[in-house]
């Protein structure tokens, strides 16, 4: 936390308010549940110290993982050893697209982590491939960015690649049309009524038509969460729809 800039106290072992402090404030930036208690989340987030003290390994194994097919390939020397379904980010918390590599692997950190966590050195936030407690989200875009795995996928995965693997995520990142009155009728105007009528803003029929009465939910929505009421699903009320559809859900898992 010294390092990172935000703990300016003693380094003397001592978890004191001082400490407690320094973790909370880095809980906040990294969109971490802010409680001061450094549990998974948070270890996961600060990482293990600099990247470049990692060495590429000389195995030859790498791992290709495609967003849109849920796919994880393990290969090595340009050979494929192993395909493994897996999960993704949501629309709202896309997993990283880019060249990445292991910085870091955990035992059995729990929870959502599941049995095994692989930390990834994407710069921004807490990211990594790690097991699941909750394995029917398998082959879906469920996750706040990390990419989950079967429990006992990502064991056997641990086991075999060592830190410094190199990962390459690929896939399609998720913009979102723009949607108003008179747009093409869509599922992603019926995922945006799914969530309305969660949320209770919504008491149509699911159509993919973007009519008046989804305007009128659109509009009540925007103006509840201090959103410009014009009635057009833009990416900030793509966002927050998200988000809201996230807290309701109760899933605040990585």
């Amino acid at each position: 936390l010294s390092d990172l800039g935000f703990y300016d106290g003693e380094i003397d072992g001592v978890y004191d308010l001082e400490t407690e402090g320094a973790v909370r404030a880095f809980q906040e930036d990294f969109g971490i549940l802010v409680d001061g208690i450094v549990g998974p989340d948070t270890y996961n987030a600060i990482g293990l110290g600099p990247e470049d003290e990692i060495e590429v390994p000389t195995e030859g194994y790498s791992i290709y993982i495609d967003t849109t097919n849920f796919t994880l390939t393990l290969n090595q020397n340009g050979s494929v050893i192993n395909t493994y379904p897996v999960a993704v980010g949501a629309p709202s918390t896309p997993t990283p697209l880019g060249d990445w590599r292991i910085i870091q692997k955990t035992l059995n950190p729990g929870g959502p982590f599941g049995t095994r966590w692989m930390k990834i050195n994407v710069p921004w936030g807490g990211y990594g491939i790690h097991g699941t407690d909750n394995p029917s989200s398998i082959g879906t875009a469920a996750s706040h960015g990390c990419v989950r795995m079967y429990n006992e996928d990502v064991n056997e995965l641990y086991d075999i690649v060592p830190l410094g693997t190199p990962v390459r995520i690929v896939g399609t990142t998720f913009t979102g049309r723009i949607l108003r009155p008179g747009v093409e009728p869509g599922e992603d105007i019926a995922e945006v009524q799914r969530i309305l009528q969660m949320l209770g803003y919504y008491r149509g029929d699911i159509t993919g038509e973007y009519d008046s009465t989804t305007e009128q939910a659109v509009m009540a929505f925007q103006r509840d969460f201090g959103l410009t009421p014009d009635g057009v699903v833009g990416p900030k009320t793509y966002e927050v729809l998200f988000r809201q559809r996230d807290i309701t859900l109760g899933d605040t898992r990585p």
